[in-house]
Order: C-alpha cells, then sequence, then structure tokens
C-alpha cells in the first residue's frame, strides 16, 4: 500500500511532506531528546535490549534507543513513510548503529510488526495523527513481550500559547489546530492517554509524566510559524484559513516577535505514560 492509499484510509496527514518539514521533525525530536531520554531511563532501557519505534519518522528517536542499547541491542523503526525511513536508517548507519532497522508498515492495517515482542515498543505523536487510537495502541501492546514496556508520550495542544496573549499568536494556533482536527487528528490525545490505555484494555499506566518548554517569544515564534506553514495547505483545503490571510498572519507573528521579544511562550505538552506487562504474558 502507498503512503497516499495509507493516509486515506487513515484521515488526511495534516502536514506537508518536504524536506524542510523533515528537519522541522529532526529538530522537534532534538529538542524533546531529554524528555523521552528521562523515561527511557524509568523504564530502565539497557543494552542487550530489543527496541519498537512506532511511528519512527526522521530516526531521531532510534539513536538514542541505540546508544542505551548497545551493539548487542536491536531497533526496528516502523512507518507509512518509506522513504523518510530509508533515509534515518541511512543516517543511523552512518553514525555507526549498525543495529537499527526500518520497515514500512502501516499500523492501521492487519500487517505483522516485524520481530515482536520487544523489549520497549514506544511510540511518540503517533496516535496524535491517528483515528483508530486505540486499534493502534492495542497492536503496539500486543507487540510487548512479557516482562517488557509500552511507552507513549503525545501532545497536548492546546495549552500552547503566549502569556500575555497576542491576536498573531491566537490566530496561528486557531489555523494550526483546526487544520489538525480538519485531518482527524485528536489534539488533547496526550492528556487522553490513561483513558486510551484503559480502552485498549492495558489498564492503568504504571506512572506519566508531563514535559513542557517555554521560550521567549523572539525563539518560539520559529516552531510555531513553522507548523503553521507545514499545515497550511490543509487549512487552505478545508477553508480555515486563506493564502491572504495566511501570509498576513506570519507577518503579524514576525513583527509581534520583533515587539516583544521576551515574552513567554509556552510549547505543546508532552505527556508520557508507560506500563509494563506482566512477566506470564497477562
Amino acid at each position: 500500500m502507498s503512503t497516499a492509499e495509507a493516509e486515506r484510509q487513515q484521515g488526511a496527514y495534516a502536514l506537508e511532506r518536504t524536506p524542510q518539514e523533515y528537519e522541522r521533525l529532526r529538530a522537534q525530536a532534538r529538542i524533546w531528546a531529554p524528555a523521552t531520554g528521562r523515561l527511557f531511563d524509568q523504564v530502565a532501557l539497557a543494552p542487550g535490549a530489543t527496541c519498537l519505534d512506532a511511528g519512527c519518522g526522521p530516526g531521531e528517536t532510534m539513536r538514542l534507543m541505540a546508544q542505551r542499547v548497545g551493539t548487542s541491542g536491536r531497533v526496528t523503526g516502523i512507518d507509512v513513510d518509506a522513504p523518510l525511513g530509508a533515509q534515518a536508517v541511512a543516517m543511523l548507519h552512518d553514525a555507526g548503529h549498525r543495529q537499527c532497522a526500518f520497515e514500512r508498515i502501516d499500523l492501521t492495517a492487519d500487517e505483522p510488526v516485524p520481530g515482536a515482542p520487544f523489549d520497549l515498543v514506544y511510540a511518540r505523536l503517533l496516535l496524535y495523527h491517528l483515528p483508530q487510537r486505540v486499534v493502534v495502541l492495542k497492536r503496539l501492546w500486543d507487540a510487548v513481550a512479557p516482562g517488557g514496556h509500552l511507552l507513549v508520550q503525545d501532545y497536548d495542544l492546546l495549552n500552547s500559547g503566549v502569556l500575555p496573549s497576542l491576536a498573531s499568536m491566537d490566530e496561528c494556533l486557531r489555523v494550526v489546530v483546526g487544520a489538525f482536527s480538519a485531518a482527524r487528528c485528536d489534539v488533547r490525545v496526550g492528556a487522553r492517554l490513561p483513558q486510551l490505555f484503559a480502552q485498549a484494555g492495558i489498564g492503568t499506566p504504571d506512572g506519566t509524566d508531563v514535559a513542557g518548554r517555554l521560550e521567549p517569544l523572539a525563539d518560539a515564534h520559529r516552531m510555531f510559524t513553522a507548523v503553521f506553514r507545514s499545515v497550511l495547505p490543509t487549512a487552505i483545503t478545508h477553508g480555515i484559513t486563506t493564502e491572504q490571510r495566511a501570509s498576513a498572519s506570519l507577518s503579524e507573528i514576525a513583527h509581534d516577535a520583533q515587539r516583544f521579544p521576551d515574552r513567554p511562550a509556552l510549547w505543546p505538552l508532552l505527556i508520557g505514560a508507560w506500563k509494563r506487562k506482566p512477566a506470564d504474558g497477562g
């Protein structure tokens, strides 16, 4: 199945698939690396472990896994975007992480997860994009080995913004939230993780974590506007904004970032939840 066909089944992917967007994803992954690494330590990810990165994207989190599991471990990334996954593995192999591999898998389809079961099954910003969240979460749990962990991190987008608020940023968030929602994303899925674990039959998470990032607007506006540009085709298609209005919004944000460079801006919250599968596999 092609990426386009998979997305038609899942609900259209809201973001662009361009080199600029892929670089934004890499930068975003590097920024969240400490928050994710902290949770890898929480579940005691150790040398020799086997890992699955579901929705691995550009592979930055696979790198974190490879650094922890070492050459005796194994890291498998899966994603519907085969070209991006191939780039990720090539990058990792060039960096010496030969224990990494990639498979193009659509978790919303009835496709076996290669290499299962795993000591750690991880997903970051995956459920956000998928209407079939409970079904996918069940599949991820099924891929966890007895005694292993499922670890999920996802966004709560509605907590992001600037204090005091600015009309330009309010409009930016209106368009971003509107575009994601039109593509059937759940912009608060991070806060719903315990509920989703229960619905998937996994049970109450063993623990949860909330990570945030607060920056001056002079820095943060670059992230917000990059996401705005990436969802813009979706937003225009669904009548959420127009090219003319979007251009004006971007100019207003840039102007406000110069006028109020020190105004605090909060990124979306990255919320994590994890669960250990009993050693008897129950």
